[in-house]
């Protein structure tokens, strides 16, 4: 694979930006679910092995721009917390002067977690400001959000415009590592089992691979369509 990973660069003493999937389930503000959030520890570990600076950026839910307060990260802060304690900061705001400040100060092997970025309308709309007020918080951009890299958002595709050292991360690496095995030479019987709630979405998906699989099992809410 042609893409530089986090490994390929230098982390020490730098703010890394790393954009995560902590889209998690919640009920009564405890996360019912932590398999995205395990996900993605791979990563942080490495980067703190190497005494990044880390400020986690993620979305939670669909908010559409307004500060929700049972969409809130905090919950992901307290878990980060019981990993690495006395190391996770949480910000109430995902830009700013405040956080900006905070981020400036962080210590090598500390960790910020940034509020919702959903919370800003910039953020589903791409905007530029938004992507490099963001951006302006570190010094290299990292995408460990499979999940959520088909998006248009300021995030995915804004952040990296005004950051020169960008890479992918370790999860990143092994999804594109293994759906690349998978869409050239496949084992068959090969079965996709394809969820969700946006049709919109997965449409792209079905009509990509419907000459390559040999079964789709459709179930989530697309299904019902």
């Amino acid at each position: 694979m042609s893409k530089i990973t986090i490994k390929d660069i230098n982390l020490s003493n730098k703010r890394v930006l790393i954009r995560v999937d902590f889209n998690v389930p919640l009920s009564n503000g405890k996360i019912t679910d932590d398999t995205r959030i395990k996900a993605v520890l791979p990563t942080i570990n490495l980067a703190l092995e190497n005494k990044a600076k880390l400020i986690l950026c993620s979305h939670l839910g669909r908010p559409k721009g307004k500060v929700v307060p049972e969409l809130s990260l905090k919950p992901v802060a307290n878990y980060l917390e019981n990993l690495f304690p006395n190391r996770v900061k949480f910000a109430d705001d995902c830009i700013g002067e405040k956080v900006k400040e905070i981020s400036l100060n962080l210590k090598n092997g500390e960790i910020l977690l940034l509020e919702n970025l959903r919370f800003h309308i910039g953020e589903t709309k791409n905007y530029d400001d938004f992507a490099k007020e963001l951006a302006s918080l570190a010094q290299i951009y990292v995408n460990d959000a499979f999940g959520a890299s088909h998006r248009k958002h300021a995030s995915i595709i804004g952040v990296p415009k005004f950051l020169d050292i960008k890479a992918i991360g370790l999860l990143m690496e092994k999804e594109i590592t293994n759906l690349s095995k998978l869409l050239t030479n496949p084992e068959h019987p090969f079965v996709v089992i394809l969820g969700g709630a946006k049709v919109s979405d997965k449409i792209g998906i079905l009509n990509n691979l419907i000459d390559k699989v040999d079964y789709f099992l459709i179930g989530g809410a697309m299904s019902f369509t």
